[in-house]
């Protein structure tokens, strides 16, 4: 696993122990001497990992990650400060700047290359869900850098998994100050509680009774319903190899006992921001696919997923010998409807008619929009004569009632008119199935609309 690492530092000496120690695990290295030079090499998305000392000339440590991670462009790339300073109240300035982790001089070369490597996995993955959201922005659906930027990281749903009461009822007071927490004592319940109730992130002792708490945290890792909620572990001081081993499974940040109070309420306020903003792009990706898909005026699929989709469900069809119904559906005098009443009344009509569709139409069946006032209904295990059936139905659901336009204000008649066939001949083309249905929607206009016309194949 590599990644390109930005080491920061105005000590020559240090740049170069960190450039070696990190070289070693084939990591690529670039330097910065100065904050200046490093906030230039970020906005240009040239590292991945920035490895950040505080007590620097022009600019300290704290200051840098501050405008890191107020910028939208660079707020999600992982800052790890190293510096001599450790104490509580040092590492907490660096945590509420932003920093996601706060690493003490000298630094053990396998807890750097431990808590990098996690910072790699969870950066590669953050960039593929930034890269596919890309297309978001293309089409109409807001990023969600400014949000993330402006996100407190408080008012999260926190489980904690420990079974030492005194532990957990003082952890559990603490955090209450910001967020609202569940406490599980029994282990071997925390992954089903875990699973069931959308947690921002779970804190788990790796201290269990009877049990072994990282491999809750491998598990939780497996699950799919918990597998992208961030994991805080805490660990007595002894169990720190414990730790560096949970890093490697998926943990995704720790604290030692005796735990700081603003500490621990930094490191979860990290944790949870980061936990939002990957669930924003997570549904912007979603809401991409949905829209690339998706008519976005009736709500029916588009003709490019009923074309690709098409093909599959014609496929099954043939492989275990059922049949498939298609019918195309034809608005009758749509174009009068936007001449007479504009073409406000015409959107009406298109999203009441999709209504109408979805509820006369089984869940397996595929509805799509074909262009303009052109529809497909799609029916899988379906012979002519049910699906006639079904064509007749829709056709009287149509023609029965008047349809509201102009916010409700009028209401006009509307038919259509459907053409109908279905795929019966193992191995024949999609096209030619659609182009007997549109052959029978043609017949049907001719013959005087609002009428069902089969063609069998």
């Amino acid at each position: 696993m590599s990644a390109r690492i930005l080491v920061v530092d105005d000590v020559p000496a240090n740049v170069k122990l960190l450039e070696a120690r990190l070289s070693a695990e084939y990591f690529d290295v670039m330097t910065a001497a100065n904050g200046t030079e490093a906030l230039a090499i970020c906005r240009r998305a040239e590292c991945d990992i920035i490895l950040l000392d505080v007590m620097m000339p022009d600019m300290d440590g704290f200051e840098v990650c501050r405008r890191l991670k107020t910028d939208p462009a660079t707020h999600h790339i992982p800052v790890v400060m190293v510096t001599a300073l450790d104490s509580p109240a040092d590492r907490i300035r660096g945590l509420e700047a932003g920093a996601d982790d706060f690493l003490t001089k000298p630094v053990s070369d396998v807890v750097l290359i431990a808590r990098v490597r996690s910072l790699t996995r969870l950066k590669m993955m953050t960039d593929e869900l930034r890269m596919r959201a890309v297309t978001s922005l293309e089409i109409g659906v807001q990023a969600p850098e400014r949000s993330a930027v402006a996100d407190t990281g408080k008012g999260g749903r926190i489980l904690l998994v420990d079974d030492r009461q005194s532990s957990y009822e003082r952890l559990a007071t603490l955090l209450a100050a910001e967020h609202t927490v569940d406490v599980e004592p029994n282990p071997t319940e925390a992954l089903f509680h875990a699973a069931e109730g959308n947690y921002d992130l779970l804190i788990v002792s790796l201290d269990l009774n009877n049990f072994d708490g990282l491999r809750l945290c491998s598990q939780a890792r497996s699950l799919e319903r918990t597998r992208h909620v961030p994991i805080l572990a805490i660990a007595d001081a002894d169990n720190s190899m414990r730790l560096l081993r949970g890093l490697e499974i998926g943990v995704n940040d720790y604290l030692l006992r005796p735990i700081d109070k603003n500490e621990l309420l930094a490191r979860a306020r990290t944790q949870i921001r980061r936990r939002r903003y990957t669930d924003h792009l997570r549904d912007n990706v979603q809401n991409s696919i949905e829209m690339a898909i998706t008519d976005a005026l009736t709500g029916l699929h588009n003709r490019r997923y009923m074309e690709s989709h098409l093909a599959t469900l014609a496929e099954q069809a043939s492989t275990r010998g059922k049949p498939l119904a298609l019918m195309i559906l034809d608005i009758d005098y749509f174009k009068s409807i936007n001449d007479s009443y504009g073409h406000d009344a015409g959107d009406d009509v298109l999203r009441e008619f999709a209504v109408r569709v979805r509820k006369s139409i089984r869940g397996i069946d595929l509805a799509c929009r074909y262009g303009g006032e052109e529809f497909v209904i799609v029916m899988p295990e379906t012979d002519l004569h049910v699906a006639g059936m079904v064509a007749e139905r829709l056709r009287r659901s149509i023609a029965g009632e008047p349809f509201a336009i102009h916010k409700g204000t009028k209401r006009i008649e509307v038919t259509i008119s459907i053409g109908l066939t279905t795929l019966e001949k193992k191995g024949e083309a999609v096209a030619d199935v659609l182009k007997r249905a549109d052959t029978a929607l043609y017949r049907a206009k001719h013959d005087g609309r609002n009428r069902v016309v089969s063609q069998a194949a």
